[in-house]
């Protein structure tokens, strides 16, 4: 295998220096490009002069025109055949792709491109596959439908391009890939794109590719080095308020937090609503189109923060990306490539920031290695930086607001108030600042400790999740706040069983509220909510107990003290399906005791009250 240098840096070169037909430069310029990336200017020679090539580079490099473009140099308009099939492993990345390689042919005339994957009807691609499109994008699994179906011929390829390669691999394609490679002509030219190089990768490259050019965009321009690495040591119980607090002292661009299974993506993205947070939440369970609504609102602004899987979050393009959060440390360095690379895009800087808890310190030295970059260790935003931060961003609109003018009411009103009162007007301006900003720091302090639960009079409902499922209380409060529109004080006694869950509302709950919640998931299962109507547990050791939140505890499963002896039995049970990582199926798949009791008769303690949100599916 040989190797083409990168561009050298003395001299950048323009895309007319690569050799692209006239009609695709052209194309190219309209679109506002005028210079190639690394990548672009590396690959795009090579694969023009009809070499096979591996290129190494992460995601937001500007790959897909690094064979985008030689592929559709290598069609002939004119032969109403498929010539061309790029393989991606998710199906928002091959819309993605066939979107971008559409505007690339805009020049030309006579040139069709579809993209099938899973999860989308099978006739429209069919139609449009006969009705002579030339280049084909999409998933594996989708691609061996409509060759088994015989909707779908190789026999006229000429270029066959891998997108991703790696987490083709690594989500089970790798036989699909091969009935792929197998069902094409022995004479066409491939080029293989891949954040990193696996053994596996290495397999396939030797056995499909001829005498293939290897091409690398150097760390130093690669979207790596365009991100900001942190970490921060966060002990489990506090990840929950740790993550608000940095949400919360942030206002430009949108955040991506990821974890490692679909039960933690859903206690996270709901703990986040219930502190009033802007989030929501992705994962293998969410329905396509739910998953491209949600995208969406990232993408438009609407939505600050997007919680996700690994798995769920393939494929993923957003630019405004700024952050990228690891909740939990990647098991995998190249996990790690994959997760931070979906920041610091299109031209932007971007920050990732993992936490880390104190006995995983170690697990860093292999992200330092594969990256070659240390990651820099950074203090925490306090509840007093969150405050500070939101006068900052109200002080920060004074201007406009007093240009806007009509404020002779208002100012009236101050003047008379001060008189009046006898306090200073900062006194007054102070008290209003905390008054706007809704100075309430229960959101994200760390958890006070309540050892006897909340005495209600209230409606108790069943829920069809338990302990057998992963669920943990934090995940129940937080799907009755940010699904039902309850606070902290209406919820009071949360009896966690093997198979279901019963809690003590202080209110019936309406018609709107119990569609919400029962539609709502917790540990990847409905709620299905009810009034209960049996009998209330005799024994505590039927169930664990706890006490009504009145806060969202700082982690999933936190247990406040007087529960911590059953919370670590059940912590060592056997992991339930929803426990386990989200690897998603290698088909079409999209790329979160003791019981204590006390009279009646005695007063309740209260602690804080979460903040409603918005609801977070999106």
């Amino acid at each position: 295998m040989s190797s083409a240098p990168t561009s050298d840096p003395a001299r950048e070169p323009d895309l007319a220096d690569l050799g692209l037909p006239g009609a695709l430069l052209d194309s190219v310029l309209d679109m506002g490009f005028v210079r190639p990336t690394p990548i672009q200017a590396a690959a795009i020679p090579v694969l023009l002069a009809g070499r096979d090539l591996t290129g190494v580079a992460q995601t937001g490099t500007g790959k897909t025109a690094a064979f985008g473009l030689p592929l559709l140099a290598a069609v002939d308009p004119d032969v109403r055949a498929v010539q061309a099939l790029v393989l991606t492993p998710t199906r928002e990345l091959a819309q993605q792709v066939a979107e971008a390689i559409t505007g690339f042919a805009r020049r030309i005339r006579g040139i069709g491109v579809v993209a099938v994957y899973g999860g989308a009807p099978f006739l429209p691609q069919q139609r449009a596959l006969a009705a002579g499109a030339q280049v084909v994008v999409g998933t594996p699994g989708r691609v061996i439908d409509h060759l088994d179906r015989r909707t779908l011929s190789l026999d006229a390829i000429r270029f066959l391009a891998l997108d991703e390669a790696d987490e083709m691999l690594r989500m089970g394609f790798a036989e699909d890939v091969e009935r792929i490679f197998g069902a094409a002509p022995e004479r066409r030219q491939v080029a293989l794109f891949s954040a990193t190089m696996p053994a596996g990768i290495v397999r396939v490259a030797a056995q499909h590719l001829v005498d293939p050019v290897r091409v690398a965009v150097d760390r130093e321009s690669s979207t790596v080095s365009a991100v900001r690495q942190t970490f921060a040591v966060v002990p489990h119980r506090h990840k929950i308020g740790a993550l608000a607090r940095v949400l919360a002292t942030r206002d430009t661009e949108g955040a991506i937090v990821f974890t490692r299974t679909r039960s933690a993506a859903e206690e996270v993205g709901l703990a986040l609503v219930a502190r009033g947070l802007s989030a929501a939440t992705i994962s293998g369970d969410v329905a396509q189109k739910d998953r491209e609504k949600i995208i969406d609102r990232l993408r438009n602004g609407s939505l600050d923060t997007l919680v996700a899987t690994d798995v769920a979050a393939r494929g993923l393009d957003v630019d405004r990306v700024g952050l990228v959060v690891n909740f939990d440390v990647p098991t995998e360095p190249e996990a790690y490539v994959h997760r931070i690379g979906r920041t610091g895009r299109a031209g932007r800087t971007g920050t990732a920031l993992t936490f880390v808890t104190p006995k995983e310190r170690h697990r860093l030295r292999a992200i330092e290695r594969t990256t070659r970059q240390r990651l820099e260790e950074v203090p925490l935003p306090t509840p007093a930086d969150v405050s500070k931060h939101r006068v900052e961003r109200l002080l920060a609109q004074t201007p406009e607001r007093h240009a806007a003018g009509r404020l002779e009411l208002y100012r009236a009103a101050l003047e008379e108030h001060v008189a009046s009162s006898g306090l200073e007007l900062v006194e007054v301006a102070a008290a209003l600042a905390a008054l706007a900003v809704g100075d309430d720091r229960a959101a994200l302090e760390e958890p006070e400790v309540l050892e006897e639960p909340v005495a209600l009079d209230g409606v108790r409902y069943r829920l069809a999740v338990g302990h057998r499922h992963g669920v943990r209380p934090d995940a129940v409060v937080g799907a009755l706040t940010g699904e039902g529109g309850l606070t902290g004080k209406d919820i009071g006694k949360i009896d966690i069983h093997s198979g279901f869950t019963l809690v003590e509302i202080n209110a019936e709950l309406g018609d709107d509220a119990m569609r919400r919640i029962a539609a709502a998931r917790v540990a990847g299962q409905r709620l299905a909510i009810r009034p209960d109507e049996g009998p209330r547990p005799r024994s505590a050791a039927s169930a664990t107990s706890h006490p009504g939140t009145h806060r969202p505890h700082d982690r999933p499963g936190h247990a406040r003290r007087g529960h911590e002896r059953h919370e670590d039995r059940s912590d060592r049970r056997a992991p339930s399906r929803t426990d386990r990582p989200d690897r998603g199926r290698p088909t079409e798949r999209a790329v979160g005791e003791r019981s204590t009791s006390r009279p009646r008769s005695a007063a309740p303690r209260t602690g804080g009250r979460p903040q409603q949100g918005r609801p977070g599916r999106g």
